[in-house]
């Protein structure tokens, strides 16, 4: 079973690569899910984006169209950034293993306040309009698809929902550039392979 931990207002929130994320009072959800696998960590490398699925298709569900996914923890509407899921792997080399999935969904963003979100962004509010949604709906919703594919993932891995995370995906076959530490690589994006690693056809 999961553990799930909900906050109306984060006071050090944490994006990839130890970026900050906006978390004033009650305006975004800010959610934290622990689940254990008798996986090792090596097996969940595919697993933020099997959690990405499950966020697009709880926002889905709630009347949002147009959302799409950028590898290897966004999802985004209309090439604006709505959600990002952070992962945190612990475990022995060979299994067990708990995973903390961390959701930080834009709800309704002060624009003033929002000024210091370094790429473009967007809210459910603008996504559904101010009344089209219930908040706690959402939530639920959110819980419920990240539970059910954490239990799926733990049985099946990435097979089953790669062939939905590319449906979603919103950038392929546009440049990109990697960027590792101090290297950058510049290509096309090719896809995911079947561990969740992008793909890359250099230019």
């Amino acid at each position: 079973g999961a553990s799930v931990c909900r906050a109306e207002q984060q006071t050090a929130g944490r994006g990839r690569l130890g970026r900050a994320w906006l978390s004033p009072f009650g305006a975004n959800v800010y959610l934290s899910l622990l689940w254990r696998y008798s996986l090792a960590p090596a097996q969940l490398g595919g697993l933020s984006l099997a959690a990405g699925v499950a966020v697009a298709r709880a926002l889905t569900a709630a009347g949002a169209s147009g959302i799409g996914l950028k590898w290897p923890n966004d999802v985004h509407w209309r090439r604006r950034k709505l959600a990002g899921l952070l992962l945190e792997v612990v475990g022995e080399s060979q299994g067990p293993s708990h995973v903390v999935v961390g959701v930080g969904l834009n709800m309704r963003l002060d624009p003033v306040l929002a000024t210091a979100i370094d790429q473009p962004w967007t809210d459910l509010s603008t996504v559904l309009g101010a009344d089209g949604y219930r908040r706690n709906a959402v939530v639920s919703s959110l819980i419920a698809e990240l539970c059910a594919a954490l239990e799926c993932y733990g049985v099946q891995g990435l097979a089953a929902f790669r062939t939905d995370w590319q449906r979603l995906d919103a950038y392929l076959g546009e440049p990109v550039q990697l960027v590792a530490g101090d290297r950058r690589i510049a290509g096309v994006h090719a896809g995911i392979d079947a561990t969740g690693a992008l793909r890359l056809s250099e230019a």
